[in-house]
């Protein structure tokens, strides 16, 4: 196998053209590592916003994407769960394990967990960055419990879409803030309601809601509480901004107010994993383009006209 493999990298912070299709070496797993050759990586807005400013990354060089889907090429020493050969999905370590839009990347074996058979690369590859956010935000941090009411908003978005989804399979009323032409799509993903944020003020329209799922940030933080019951909980998505006394507003109205940070999760993605092969969790495909494209990847995703997830095959 050769020691070097493609990659897109770059070297200064910029727009989609400081992306450049290289050659790089090639690293070798470690004690508890995997070496898994991708076929198909998620476009994020993480993605576009690192390679524009700098967030939580070093200064480039570095290569951009989280989501990984492929095939285990080799394993290092202690490494039981997979074997070479087996179709795994994942998300690096987030933010400092980055480098997935290359034909392979190296990370802890239980960064992955068996890809669906029912489900191809380019499905399971727009997965695990979004799919994990709204679990951990939705699962995890608020309890979200059988008959309760959730809202998400911009739910026709990666992270939106895929909350909806994960509402309904734990029998939540789901209630979806989009545009109006989106609202069939929001039907078919299964939510109960949804809004047209463009023409009604939601904060009229929904009401004693227990959970929201905050991905726009801004006002909808305040506004989003007036919306809730005491003992709810609203969780906004990190690098949404979010006003100062946000929490205090929430605490004020009985509520519970946090700030998510999505993290690798070896038992959420199984749970993700199972809900996919069941066929009850799916990302909405928007667009798919070969690695070298990676440019163009996120000069459609800076748009902000995406519905669902932007994918790179390699």
């Amino acid at each position: 196998m050769s020691e070097r493999m493609r990659a897109i990298r770059q070297d200064v912070l910029g727009g989609p053209e400081v992306l450049k299709l290289v050659e790089v070496e090639r690293a070798e797993p470690g004690p508890t590592e995997v070496l898994v050759r991708v076929r198909a990586a998620g476009v994020n807005p993480t993605d576009w916003k690192h390679r524009a400013v700098k967030i939580f990354l070093p200064d480039p060089p570095f290569t951009l994407g989280w989501d990984v889907s492929g095939v285990v090429e080799e394993v290092g020493f202690g490494v039981t769960i997979h074997k070479p050969g087996d179709e795994v999905f994942g998300m690096l370590r987030y933010p400092h394990g980055v480098g997935s839009h290359a034909e392979y990347v190296v990370a802890p074996s239980r960064t992955f967990v068996r890809k669906p058979a029912g489900i191809d690369h380019v499905q399971a590859g727009a997965l695990p960055l979004a799919a994990l956010t709204a679990w951990q935000a939705l699962v995890d941090t608020a309890g979200l419990r059988e008959g309760q009411r959730v809202l998400v908003h911009a739910a026709a978005g990666g992270v939106g879409h895929l909350a909806v989804q994960i509402a309904k399979a734990r029998g939540a009323h789901v209630i979806g803030t989009a545009s109006a032409p989106k609202h069939g799509f929001l039907r078919d993903l299964g939510a109960d309601e949804a809004i047209d944020y463009q023409n009604v003020d939601f904060a009229e329209a929904a009401r004693d809601v227990d959970v929201v799922l905050d991905t726009i940030g801004g006002d909808y933080g305040p506004r989003s509480l007036r919306t809730m019951r005491p003992g709810g909980v609203l969780v906004a998505i990190a690098g949404r901004a979010q006003p100062a006394s946000m929490a205090e507003q929430a605490a004020e109205r009985g509520v519970r107010f946090e700030t998510l940070l999505v993290e690798p999760d070896f038992h959420a993605m199984a749970q993700i994993a199972e809900l996919a092969g069941s066929g009850r969790l799916r990302a909405e495909i928007d667009t798919v383009l070969p690695l070298e494209d990676a440019a163009k990847a996120h000069e459609r995703g800076e748009t902000g006209r995406v519905s669902g997830k932007i994918v790179l095959t390699v």
